[in-house]
């Protein structure tokens, strides 16, 4: 299967888990092209037998970029194979209040895309304090509180749970 990865990062995480992805699907024996989403807009998708989509909740939002490119490709990707991962450090808790929340900013991405994606993937992301700025630094150390979470400012914590990542991309790709 030839597979299409486009993702958008702010931080790094979604580009770490993108990589992941094409890794283990590539290991799996297809073939597949990595992209940041800004490069992927002109892709001719018939190309590929299967899109991944992948970006990161920031304030309630994904980057623009990527809800660009699924806007401009949503016809396509309605068509074919497709999946969304929804990166988030909500999505490392059981909140329910806060899973309503991930639901609520993929249905806002829907709507302002007009692609529904098949399958979506809700993958926790991480603290990265390294890329923060003092201002950024303090709202995520307040945010981990509010989540009874200990963190250090002055190294990155991870949540991303690779084995389950694996776990969603095989059930995806035997539907």
């Amino acid at each position: 299967m030839t597979i299409l990865i486009a993702y958008a990062s702010t931080e790094g995480q979604t580009r770490k888990i993108a990589r992941y992805c094409a890794d283990y699907l590539n290991a799996q024996g297809h073939s597949v092209e990595l992209s940041g989403a800004s490069d992927a807009a002109d892709a001719e998708l018939n190309r590929f037998d299967a899109v991944l989509l992948a970006g990161s909740v920031h304030l309630g939002k994904y980057q623009k970029p990527l809800v660009r490119l699924a806007r401009k490709k949503a016809t396509a990707l309605a068509h074919m194979k497709a999946a969304f991962i929804s990166v988030s450090l909500a999505a490392a808790g059981t909140d329910e209040d806060d899973w309503q929340g991930l639901r609520d900013c993929v249905a806002n991405f829907a709507s302002k895309t007009g692609w529904t994606p098949q399958t979506v993937m809700h993958v926790a992301g991480a603290f990265r304090f390294s890329e923060y700025d003092y201002f950024k630094s303090m709202a995520m150390r307040w945010i981990a509180s509010q989540k009874d979470q200990e963190v250090d400012p002055h190294h990155d914590k991870e949540f991303t749970d690779w084995a389950a990542l694996k776990t969603s991309l095989d059930a995806w790709l035997s539907t």
